[in-house]
């Protein structure tokens, strides 16, 4: 068992005890009857400044064209959540499940699509061998945790969309090649996890 694996698990329970930090939700839930389960992973990456894996999804896409996301999709009949984010993962970034060791399952993130996600929070190694599949994946990147995971870099950000102002949590990691901005269901889950896992945020630069 590694270091990783065990803090993360530590952190895990201990948010998980007892009542839920404030999350945040989407207004537009209210107006929905019923919702369409579905799974992501958050692969936390073994690495002296451990990262979380997210990918940019295509411009060409349906669906969410261009924004960042955790890898998942609907979970699929007689599916429970970790298999539905293994086997997203394995199509989508081709990590095969057997080198995922999952953690738990995190709160659940109601969309105003119709979704409700289920963030899986799991370790894998930092030399994992990783093949995207390009229908579904323009890049893939890595973020620290102890960056993304920060309330200070969680910014609220409003705008005006269809007659509605709405709000959402809004990150830019910055890898030195391009700004990351990762906002939407993303931001929201990552601000949810931040609550839970309470992680360590070093003295570091966005660098």
């Amino acid at each position: 068992m590694s270091a990783l694996f065990e803090e993360v698990s530590r952190r895990f329970e201990a948010g998980h005890t007892g009542a839920p930090p404030r999350l945040w939700s989407d207004p537009r839930i209210h107006d929905i009857e019923r919702f369409t389960p579905a799974a992501v992973l958050v692969a936390i990456t073994e690495r002296p400044r451990p990262g979380v894996l997210l990918l940019h999804r295509p411009s060409n896409m349906r669906a969410h064209p261009g924004q960042i996301a955790f890898p998942g999709g609907r979970v699929d009949p007689g599916e429970n959540a970790v298999e539905a984010a293994l086997r997203e993962a394995n199509e989508e970034l081709g990590i095969c499940a057997k080198d995922v060791r999952v953690i738990g399952e995190s709160d659940l993130y109601r969309t105003g699509s119709g979704y409700e996600i289920t963030p899986v929070v799991a370790v894998i190694r930092a030399d994992v061998d990783i093949h995207p599949n390009p229908a579904e994946v323009a890049q893939w990147f890595e973020a620290p945790v102890d960056f993304v995971l920060d309330p200070a870099n969680q910014l609220t950000r409003t705008v005006d969309w269809e007659g509605r102002r709405h709000s959402f949590i809004e990150i830019t990691w910055n890898d030195a090649r391009q700004d990351h901005v990762i906002w939407g269901v993303t931001g929201a889950i990552l601000h949810n996890l931040a609550g839970r896992l309470n992680w360590p945020h070093e003295p570091r630069r966005n660098d």
